[in-house]
């Protein structure tokens, strides 16, 4: 009997507390293990934010305005690229109706410099979108919907065209016609290069001028655009001596039609240059696309005023050049030549008058350099 009701050791406190004492040693094992998975939990967190800040990403700096433009309107589009790996590139993108690349299809990609900003020229659209992509990797030149992540495209980032109102042209008045003077960058010249509206005047016998020029670290040319359509029938320009030029100026006179991709577009061209080669004749006709061979005539025009001709028929395309400034007499004509493939069909053509100089970084001009041209004539 003394034994049943002789206390334990174990129970002891608890009598005389009246509460359980919990076990020390299985606390400290929840205790330890909630440790160790919190540890586990922040280490998990902080190498998941450590990989999204190493994650590529682009960002946008300058954006250019929303406006459905053509070949000869351009802007710049520029932004950062946040932690991009070694070699990456960016592809830009401007949408009217579908995603063109940009700024043309030969040169689809933009360098990124070793701070992570980059910059290009881009015509005008509704939307603009960039990827970075890794080396080898080749964009689709057109696409209704862009490329997603994944494979070569690292990073994307897309935003819409600035609000803002339109850019408006200026508008030169010469030879009876209404001509849109070129404002944007181009790369006609081999190399990008801006055109300043003020670099194209009409003086007050009504010759048109066109000048090239460098001003604060740019290099500026010229060129104009008629407003509208003339179709078939006869262009004529009376230009004056052109002999002065440096090897490397350009004058292009030429058709084209603006709503295409610039390197689709039907083009009939003249064009007045050496192309940096003392050995060069100074003068094409030229049926584009000129690498084709039997596309290209070359030929010396002479030194004073020089009348060009071009007669646009269906499936022909005749080219003539007269010294002076009149075709009237067939005794002053110096070249001719007809082309019966690859002649355009009448659609929204214009014609444009360009003063460029042809790969100017290599070309050593750094003096202005004018043109002027006397008139110009269209007969149907």
């Amino acid at each position: 009997m003394e034994c049943g009701n002789r206390p334990t050791h174990r129970n002891s406190g608890s009598r005389r507390s009246g509460l359980a004492s919990p076990p020390p040693r299985i606390w400290g094992r929840h205790a330890k293990w909630t440790a160790l998975l919190c540890g586990f939990l922040l280490l998990l967190v902080s190498c998941r934010s450590s990989q999204d800040l190493r994650h590529p990403s682009i960002v946008f700096v300058q954006v250019p305005p929303s406006q459905s433009g053509g070949p000869e309107l351009l802007d710049d589009l520029s932004g950062k690229v946040l932690n991009g790996p070694p070699g990456a590139r960016i592809v830009a993108y401007a949408r009217n109706t579908d995603w063109w690349v940009q700024p043309f299809r030969s040169r689809p990609f933009t360098e990124i410099g070793s701070d992570g900003n980059w910059k290009t020229a881009t015509h005008l659209g509704t939307d603009y979108a960039v990827l970075l992509v890794s080396p080898g990797y080749q964009p689709p030149v057109r696409a209704k919907e862009l490329p997603a992540p994944g494979g070569g495209v690292l990073a994307a980032a897309l935003t819409k065209g600035n609000a803002g109102p339109s850019i408006a042209p200026k508008i030169l008045h010469f030879s009876g016609y209404d001509w849109a003077v070129s404002s944007s960058a181009d790369y006609r010249g081999g190399e990008l290069s801006d055109y300043e509206p003020s670099n194209a005047w009409v003086d007050d016998h009504g010759y048109l001028h066109l000048l090239m020029s460098e001003g604060q670290g740019q290099w500026h040319c010229a060129g104009i655009r008629l407003t509208r359509s003339l179709g078939y029938g006869t262009y004529r320009f009376v230009v004056e001596d052109t002999a002065h030029l440096p090897l490397s100026a350009v004058l292009a006179m030429f058709t084209r039609d603006d709503r295409q991709n610039p390197e689709d577009a039907a083009e009939m061209n003249i064009e007045l240059s050496r192309w940096g080669k003392q050995t060069n004749r100074n003068a094409d006709y030229v049926v584009q696309p000129y690498y084709v061979p039997e596309n290209t005539v070359h030929y010396n025009a002479p030194s004073g005023p020089v009348t060009y001709e071009l007669r646009w028929e269906p499936g022909n395309a005749t080219f003539r050049t007269f010294s002076g400034n009149s075709a009237a007499s067939p005794a002053h004509k110096i070249m001719e030549h007809a082309f019966r493939a690859g002649i355009p069909i009448p659609a929204a053509e214009t014609v444009h008058m360009n003063f460029y100089d042809f790969h100017h970084s290599k070309s050593g001009l750094h003096h202005p350099v004018e043109v002027v041209v006397e008139r110009f004539e269209y007969l149907p």
